[in-house]
């Protein structure tokens, strides 16, 4: 019977302590690592104006002439050499990553570099080969 006692006195003070015990709060260790948000839009001077030829498959090149302006708003000169020139204006969207613009009135794609707009095809990814350095609008004053 004592022995019975004093495992019942034996219990209940576990018990008993176990539910004093308070357990020190857990630091939770938050994850900061700061996000890189440099992209074309917000880290260059992307505003001006752009010019370069660009290639043409049944004239001698396109002169192209690309005013890019803070509102989204551009205005746009073609220039078929030996032909006709063409002027538009309208607007443009940058895409999500803030590194590529479509013109609203044509689908024209590019990516915008330091001082330089890169012509991207029509699935909009930079094109490559021999022609590649023809595909190129440089920036010519604000």
């Amino acid at each position: 019977m004592k022995k019975n006692i004093l495992l019942l006195v034996g219990l209940t003070a576990i018990i008993i302590s176990a539910c004093n015990f308070v357990s020190e709060p857990k630091l939770v260790k938050e994850d900061t690592e700061a996000v890189d948000m440099h992209n074309s839009q917000n880290s260059l001077d992307w505003q001006g104006t752009y010019e370069g030829t660009l290639p043409c498959a049944d004239c001698e090149g396109i002169k192209t002439t690309l005013q890019l302006n803070e509102d989204n708003t551009y205005a746009l000169t073609q220039e078929y050499l030996g032909r006709n020139t063409f002027n538009e204006t309208g607007t443009f969207n940058w895409d999500s990553s803030g590194s590529m613009i479509t013109l609203s009135s044509n689908n024209m794609k590019f990516k915008v570099g330091e001082n330089i707009l890169f012509a991207l095809d029509l699935e909009g990814k930079v094109i490559t080969g021999e022609l590649a350095d023809h595909y190129k609008l440089k920036k010519t004053g604000e």
